[in-house]
């Protein structure tokens, strides 16, 4: 295969075509917490489910924070409920799939004591409170229906200090859980727990029957959910877990399930954890753009920065990599940039970036919400609306992604700028090509930048894809050579106009 960013030789065909049969290359991620996306028309029934210290608000309530609860070992915010549930959810697939997602993600759906349900009971169950395994079954097909994917968030690091089996093993030495945990003296507790929460009790990796019960044996819960219909796993804290188990879950899921995507919370540098999983959620390429939009680097910096991301992980699992800019843990895109025109361009870059972007629910309607539990609040369905401008913002930038194959599957190139985060995304194809200029400044930069694409024909005419399709050009090449103005806080995003006079084309045999 011809290295992907040298511009002298034609990219392969081939690994294009491979690409774009694989359905974790560019995908559109939409991620939903259950309890908080829909509310359940089952309510009444299932109000039993919530009883003291549990709470069970009403959906126009904003999560609050809480107070610590000595006896539970939690904080009382982790018992707020607002009541959605699997088949909630459901009722919702057509507004998912209208937005333009390819992929939903959910937060974890195991059988757990708390609203997040990070502190599994048991892994094989489904909180009863979203429903049972019936309807994640029901749930996974009306997705597959929809021509979507759906990923489970795997908490495989530790459970909840209320499993049963964690229970048994801390009160009898000879419990046959005993090694399933670390257990002694030596931890606070009597136990080693995930970052000094006394709620969440690690599990011991090192024993091969965890390893058999996680994701080895044709029961477990990996495989198991699998066949059931997820066609993915997201790996909480996956740096935590170590090169050696993340190559062995992986290789048990994708022998479970060709083309299955494991993708790790990965908060390290991730070049080298793509040995061992498919794809990470790109925290570093978050922090560079966060970086480059409040300018605390210079955009040409920035640039570079990406650019040396790629070439380290590779083009291949950059493209099934999640972009981040927003979820469950951080605060929303709205809070930290509250300019709508930050927004946009943070979004813009997003969206034409080599990966697949995460959007968190509600924050294509512009929901604030600043650290857990303000960034956790109930969808805003009264937003949905065809004049809700971030909405509307939303559905533009999926349909461009879903028009252009370059920013779904193609290849990364920077474009020399010297104050511009500019880049090139180019496939096989010339005519694909997508040149993306970025001025986070808060004036309007004019530029004469190099365009690296030997197939780009001179005299062709660069049209603004996020523009009126009847406007001017925002730019023409000469021999490689553009000269763009790009607006304060604005990213342009162009493609090239093929201009045939009479027949005549200068694409008439480069294509």
């Amino acid at each position: 295969m011809i290295a992907a960013n040298n511009p002298s030789h034609d990219p392969d065909p081939d690994s294009f075509a491979q690409r774009e049969h694989d359905w974790r290359n560019g995908a559109i991620v939409y991620q939903v917490l259950v309890d908080r996306f829909a509310p359940s028309a089952r309510l009444d029934a299932k109000r039993h489910l919530y009883p003291p210290p549990k709470v069970l608000r009403d959906w126009s309530e904003t999560p609050q924070a809480g107070a610590y609860l000595p006896d539970a070992k939690l904080n009382s915010q982790e018992l707020d409920f607002w009541g959605g549930d699997l088949a909630s959810v459901r009722s919702r697939l057509d507004y998912v799939q209208q937005l333009g997602a390819d992929v939903l993600y959910l937060n974890p759906i195991h059988l757990a004591y708390t609203n997040h349900k990070y502190d599994a009971l048991d892994f094989q169950a489904i909180s009863p409170e979203f429903g049972d395994r019936d309807d994640f079954i029901r749930l996974a097909a009306d997705v597959h229906a929809r021509g979507m994917k759906l990923v489970l968030d795997g908490v495989f690091n530790h459970m909840g200090r209320n499993a049963p089996i964690f229970l048994d093993a801390i009160a009898n030495p000879a419990s046959a859980w005993r090694d399933w945990f670390a257990i002694g003296p030596a931890y606070d507790g009597g136990a080693r727990v995930w970052t000094g929460y006394q709620n969440l009790p690690e599990l011991h990796l090192e024993n091969p029957a965890v390893r058999s019960y996680l994701y080895e044996h044709a029961a477990s819960v990996v495989r198991s959910y699998l066949r059931d219909g997820a066609d993915g796993w997201r790996l909480d804290t996956a740096f935590e877990l170590g090169h050696t188990y993340l190559r062995d879950l992986t290789r048990a899921a994708h022998e479970e399930k060709p083309g299955s995507l494991i993708v790790g919370e990965i908060v390290n540098y991730p070049d080298a954890w793509l040995q061992s999983i498919d794809a990470v959620m790109s925290f570093t390429l978050r922090h560079i753009v966060l970086d480059a939009a409040q300018g605390a680097i210079p955009p040409a910096t920035a640039a570079r920065r990406i650019d040396m991301l790629i070439r380290d992980a590779g083009i291949e699992p950059m493209l099934k990599s999640w972009t981040v800019i927003d979820n469950h843990d951080i605060p929303r895109l709205a809070t930290l940039f509250p300019a709508v025109s930050q927004r946009r361009m943070i979004q813009a870059l997003q969206f034409t970036l080599p990966g697949a972007p995460n959007i968190y629910y509600g924050s294509e309607l512009g929901m604030a919400g600043g650290a857990d539990p303000e960034n956790r609040g109930p969808m805003r369905w009264d937003l949905v609306r065809d004049d809700t401008p971030d909405l509307v913002w939303t559905k533009t930038l999926t349909g461009l992604r879903k028009q252009h194959r370059a920013l779904r599957i193609g290849d990364f190139r920077l474009i020399d700028s010297d104050s511009l985060l500019a880049f090139e995304r180019y496939t096989n194809r010339v005519l694909d090509t997508v040149l993306v200029l970025a001025n986070p400044s808060g004036a309007a930069i004019t530029e004469r930048v190099m365009i690296r694409n030997a197939g780009l024909m001179d005299s062709t005419p660069m049209i603004n894809l996020l523009g009126p399709p009847d406007a001017p050009p925002a730019g023409v090449l000469d021999a490689g050579i553009m000269a763009v103005t790009v607006p304060a806080e604005t990213v342009l995003v162009l493609g090239p106009r093929e201009q045939a006079l009479g027949g005549y084309s200068r694409y008439k045999r480069v294509r």
